[in-house]
């Protein structure tokens, strides 16, 4: 029984190194761009299916805050969303994304000064959010947490809104045929 044990033990390990190598091989194939070359990593899938035709218009929600000094992975998302579809091949014209932020990660979205006084340090999410506005994403922040965290619209990085609440924006967006992204 011992050495059968230590065999299927032995086979497990092997088994998981193998998926773990293909894994980091298969990592290698996800680059930036070709929309927004310093974020949204991903990888061409040859089955897809979006038309250079197809319309996209997607919100999506975040309320979780980036460890400090690092990027948001979930505002990161939208750069990922455009560069696979430009990528895939969609005109850029027909992606409209709108970040709705809440919560904890409305620090994320405060400029290099706030940013300093409050984290000694820029804010690693700067760059990403103004390629994002660049790139025609509405970044809306919700009133109701900009009232809680005493944020203003001038200590924000330069193109975000303050709409009334994320619910409010979700709502409105919703109305202006927005699909809510299921993260």
């Amino acid at each position: 029984m011992f050495l059968s044990n230590n065999f299927y033990k032995s086979g497990l390990v092997i088994a998981m190194l193998a998926i773990a190598c293909c894994s980091q091989a298969q990592l290698k194939d996800f680059k930036a761009g070709p929309a927004i070359m310093d974020f949204g990593k991903n990888a061409t899938v040859e089955t897809a299916t979006v038309s250079k035709k197809t319309q996209l218009k997607v919100a999506f929600d975040v309320g979780q805050a980036a460890d400090i000094g690092q990027v948001n992975r979930k505002f990161d998302s939208l750069a990922r969303f455009i560069n696979m579809h430009v990528a895939a091949g969609v005109e850029k014209y027909n992606i409209q994304l709108a970040l709705v932020v809440h919560g904890k990660a409305s620090f994320d979205l405060l400029d290099h000064l706030t940013y300093q006084k409050a984290h000694q340090q820029d804010n690693a999410n700067k760059p990403l959010i103004e390629a994002l506005l660049a790139n025609n994403v509405r970044v809306i922040l919700c009133g109701q947490t900009a009232a809680a965290y005493e944020i203003s619209l001038p200590q924000l990085i330069k193109g975000s809104e303050i709409e009334l609440s994320a619910m409010t924006a979700h709502a409105l967006l919703q109305q202006d045929g927005f699909t809510l992204n299921p993260f």
